[in-house]
C-alpha cells in the first residue's frame, strides 16, 4: 500500500468512526429527550419518543429502560395490558438479575391494580421459588401484602406486612380495619333472631322495625291456627311472616356488606392519597 493509499484509508476510518459517534450521540439525545418527557409526566409524548428510538436504533443499549419507561407511562394512563406487554419486553431485554426482578415486580403491581390478584400471587410464588431472588424476600412479602389488600383479605395482608417489622404502618392499618369489618356469616346467624343482625351492624331503627313486623305476623299466624283458621294461618305464615323473616336476614346481611364496602373504600382512599410508602 502506497503512502497516499494509507492516508486515504486512515481518513476513511476517521470519517466512519466520526459518523458512528455522531449517530450514537443522536440516539443518546433521543433517549434523554424521551426520558425527560416521562419525568415531566408527558406520558403520551414519552411513549411516542421511546418507540421512535426503538424503531431506528438497532442495538440493545436502550431496550430495557425504554420498554420499562413505556410500561410505566401506560400504567399511569391505566392502559394495563399495554403496560404488561412492555414490562415483559423489558424483562426479555434485561442484562442483570436486578433488571429481571424489577420488570417482574412491575408486572405484579399492574396485576394488583387491575385486581387480577391470582395472577399476581402466581408471579410472587415464582419469584419466591427462584433461588436468584431469595435475597429479595422482604420486597416479595411487601407486594404479597398489597395483593391481599386488593383481594379484600386484610387479615392476611396484615400478617405479611408484620413479617417486615412488628409495628409496620401497613400492618397496623390492615389489622385495625380487619377488626372493624362486620362478619356477614355472623350477621346471618344472629338474624335467626329477628333484628339481632341489624343491632350488630348498628342499625337499631331497622332492627326494631324488623322485630315489630315479625312479632305482628307471627302473632297473627299463631292466632289463626289457634282459632282453627288453617287457611288464614297458612296464607299469613307463608306469604307475610316468612317474607318478613327472610327479608330480615337479607336486610341485615346487606347492611354488613355495605358498611364493609364503605370502610374498605375509605382505607383504600387513605392508602392512595396519604400513605407515603411504596404503592402499586
Amino acid at each position: 500500500m502506497t503512502s497516499v493509499s494509507k492516508i486515504l484509508y486512515i481518513v476513511l476510518m476517521v470519517l466512519i468512526a466520526t459518523a458512528n459517534l455522531s449517530a450514537q450521540d443522536v440516539f443518546a439525545e433521543q433517549f434523554n429527550y424521551a426520558k425527560r418527557l416521562y419525568e415531566e409526566e408527558k406520558y403520551f409524548d414519552a411513549v411516542t419518543e421511546f418507540k421512535r428510538l426503538l424503531f431506528f436504533y438497532e442495538g440493545d443499549n436502550y431496550s430495557f429502560e425504554s420498554n420499562l419507561l413505556i410500561g410505566l407511562s401506560y400504567k399511569e394512563a391505566a392502559k394495563f395490558s399495554e403496560a404488561i406487554q412492555h414490562f415483559t419486553l423489558a424483562e426479555l431485554n434485561s442484562s442483570t438479575e436486578y433488571e429481571v426482578f424489577e420488570s417482574r415486580i412491575e408486572i405484579i403491581k399492574v396485576n394488583i391494580l387491575r385486581r387480577t390478584t391470582q395472577r399476581a400471587f402466581a408471579l410472587l410464588d415464582s419469584l419466591e421459588n427462584d433461588v436468584r431472588f431469595r435475597k429479595n424476600s422482604e420486597e416479595i412479602n411487601y407486594w404479597r401484602g398489597w395483593a391481599y389488600i386488593f383481594s379484600d383479605d386484610w387479615k392476611k395482608a396484615a400478617s405479611y406486612f408484620s413479617k417486615l417489622e412488628n409495628c409496620h404502618q401497613l400492618s397496623q392499618i390492615c389489622d385495625s380495619l380487619d377488626n372493624d369489618l362486620y362478619n356477614p356469616q355472623l350477621v346471618k346467624f344472629l338474624s335467626i333472631v329477628p333484628g339481632a343482625g341489624q343491632f350488630y351492624t348498628g342499625e337499631y331503627v331497622s332492627g326494631l322495625i324488623s322485630i315489630g313486623w315479625n312479632v305482628l305476623w307471627g302473632y297473627l299466624t299463631i292466632n289463626a291456627f289457634m282459632e282453627d283458621r288453617v287457611f288464614d294461618g297458612l296464607m299469613v305464615g307463608t306469604l307475610l311472616w316468612w317474607r318478613f323473616y327472610s327479608g330480615n336476614i337479607q336486610n341485615a346481611e346487606k347492611f354488613a356488606i355495605e358498611k364493609n364496602l364503605k370502610m374498605t373504600n375509605l382505607a383504600l382512599r387513605y392508602l392512595q392519597n396519604d400513605y407515603s410508602g411504596k404503592k402499586p
